[in-house]
């Protein structure tokens, strides 16, 4: 192993050392002395914040070979478009609108879009600056910490992983309705099985399995097979709403939120399952040839778009049948069947199986670089971080993270998947929101103390009101607590505003109205989480116990080693270069 590095050998050789390099797995001997340390260097990687140069710079050293830098703004818009307008337009609307939102589904997309929206904000900043494929593993190492990071990335993970599995079985479903069956045709039913996983699913199998090929051949190939298919999926959307739009029936609309303004945040919440795979365009930033401004555009002309495309299909499939009538299979294929233009169906299903290929494949691409990101620390086995010279891709946890996706989409049926990557994404891009605000307001050697005290009361305020408005809206239909808590939001975000002076001006690019934009998104996103059930609440928690057991276990010690081997090189690196220059001084 070559400075904590991975090897320069084929993908293919698989050796003890790519996943336990370090002195402490060496032995049983330095292990049980590892745990033993383990409150010290816990502390140590909790109070440890990375720095840009090395992420940018050392990090990427570390996967034996360079990513290629072949994609642009235009790339990047048609990347962000294919990685989102699929399953969740197409399954998840008529599944919300019929059993939570009603034809108020409209609104809640303009909610979950809304959210959306600050969170990509928050996001430029950081890929502009920070320009590499950890996404916001990387941005949240530098801002909060090894440990913060650490917990995100699992998330940002599991994330990737069930939208994948998610895609997947939706695509099995509208592949049946394609062939004018009932998607449990092609699946295989087990009853003696809970129903959340008993209905087995090959054919998500097999999707993934070819979408993992094209991940793994080329980053530019894979993007202008998305640019081709994203367009065509453009063109039938525009079809869906036009001749959907010539057989609305107002009345349809009526009664328009039939299950109240908590069914619509209720909703909105499942529904930002729709947007999740933005974040996969700031994964690419290291194969951008031109960040600065290349990511700021591909971010939010994406969203736009989405969002835009969602609020008409949203209007245009409940204004086609009552939202009683609404199939929560396949929505839009059965209300073209309603009203007797059954070939329309087909061209419907084709374009739903399109958009979720290239959700699909973008997903792959970002997941498998937030993978080799994390794998760069060793918080991860670096065996996942190998990057193929020919291909420029990293082979390793392409195919890994894939093949779990496809594991988990075989058993679990959708709306467990949905409600669980909700929540995840909520939570990671909440830390986004909190970093920037770190990222604005505090810089070593800059921040006095008593300034950085304030920063931490006033994001602690800023938190705290808003997971109590969330927690009040879930258990209370009163008005008291908002009177009481909104306040002391405003006061916490205003407080930080007046009080703390920011510390760090954006070099490229930068967010608009800092401290409040990011301070809304915070709001927003614990807002929504309000409105999520309790059963996936339960599920999250487990996950991460189970990533806290994997950190103090394994993942510490290994990015522990690692950290304090790169920091030996860079004080041996320090030491010559000041021989050089005082030889070179005394020859002088």
């Amino acid at each position: 192993m070559e400075g904590g590095g991975v090897r320069k050998r084929s993908c293919c050789s698989i050796q003890k050392n790519d996943f336990l390099p370090e002195e402490s797995f060496k032995s049983w001997g330095n292990y049980t002395t590892a745990l033993r340390e383990t409150p010290a260097r816990l502390k140590d990687r909790f109070l440890t914040r990375s720095s840009e140069q090395v992420e940018i710079s050392e990090m990427t050293a570390r996967s034996s070979h360079q990513m290629k830098k072949t994609l642009n703004w235009w790339d990047l818009i048609w990347l962000g478009v294919g990685s989102v307008v699929g399953a969740g337009i197409f399954v998840l609307t008529g599944l919300e609108a019929r059993n939570v939102a009603g034809p108020a589904v409209i609104l809640s997309y303009v909610v979950s879009g809304f959210s959306a929206m600050l969170s990509v904000f928050c996001y430029t900043e950081f890929a502009v600056e920070i320009p590499v494929a950890g996404g916001s593993f990387a941005y949240l190492k530098v801002e909060l910490g090894d440990f913060v990071a650490f917990i995100a990335a699992g998330n940002i993970l599991l994330e990737y992983v069930i939208s994948c599995a998610a895609v997947a079985r939706s695509w099995t479903s509208y592949f049946a309705t394609l062939c004018n069956k009932n998607p449990d045709d092609f699946r295989i039913v087990v009853h003696n099985m809970n129903p959340d996983y008993g209905h087995l699913d090959p054919i998500a199998v097999a999707i993934l399995a070819l979408v993992c090929v094209m991940a793994v051949c080329s980053t530019k190939a894979s993007s202008v097979f998305n640019y081709v298919a994203s367009v065509i999926h453009v063109v039938i959307i525009v079809f869906i709403v036009i001749t959907g739009l010539i057989h609305a029936k107002p009345q349809n609309y009526v009664p328009f939120a039939p299950f109240g303004v908590r069914g619509v945040f209720q909703a909105s919440a499942v529904l930002y399952f729709a947007y999740v795979g933005f974040d996969a365009v700031a994964t690419m930033a290291e194969e951008t040839k031109n960040p600065s401004r290349d990511i700021p555009i591909g971010l939010v002309g994406s969203m736009l778009i989405a969002t835009l495309a969602y609020c008409l299909l949203a209007a245009t499939l409940c204004l086609m049948q009552p939202y009683t009538n609404i199939d929560v299979n396949a929505p839009f294929s059965v209300a073209f069947s309603a009203i007797g233009w059954d070939w329309a169906k087909y061209i419907v299903s084709l374009g739903a199986l399109k958009g979720m290929t290239t959700v699909l494949l973008v997903t792959s691409v970002g997941q498998a670089r937030y993978l080799t990101h994390i794998s760069r620390t060793h918080m991860m086995p670096p065996w996942f971080a190998f990057v193929d010279e020919r291909t420029g891709t990293p082979v390793n946890a392409t195919i890994s993270l894939v093949l779990i996706s496809a594991v988990i989409g075989f058993f679990t049926e959708l709306e467990v998947l949905s409600n669980l990557l909700s929540i995840s994404t909520l939570f990671v891009f909440t830390l986004v929101a909190v970093a920037l605000l770190v990222r604005r307001y505090y810089s070593s050697g800059v921040t006095t103390k008593g300034n950085q005290i304030k920063l931490i009361v006033f994001i602690v305020i800023i938190v705290g009101s808003s997971c109590g408005i969330s927690s009040y809206w879930a258990l209370s239909d009163g008005w008291i607590g908002y009177a009481v808590l909104c306040p002391i939001w405003v006061l916490g975000t205003g407080g930080l505003w007046l009080v703390v002076p920011q510390a760090k001006e954006p070099k490229l690019w930068g967010v608009p109205l800092v401290p409040w934009l990011p301070s809304i998104s915070i709001f927003v996103n614990i807002f929504l989480l309000g409105s999520i059930d309790k059963d996936s609440f339960v599920r999250f928690g487990v996950w991460t116990l189970l990533l806290l057991v994997y950190y103090i276990l394994f993942g510490l010690h290994a990015s522990y080693d690692t950290a304090k081997e790169f920091e030996a090189q860079r004080c041996v690196q320090r030491e010559l270069n000041s021989l050089e220059d005082g030889a070179v001084s005394s020859t002088t």
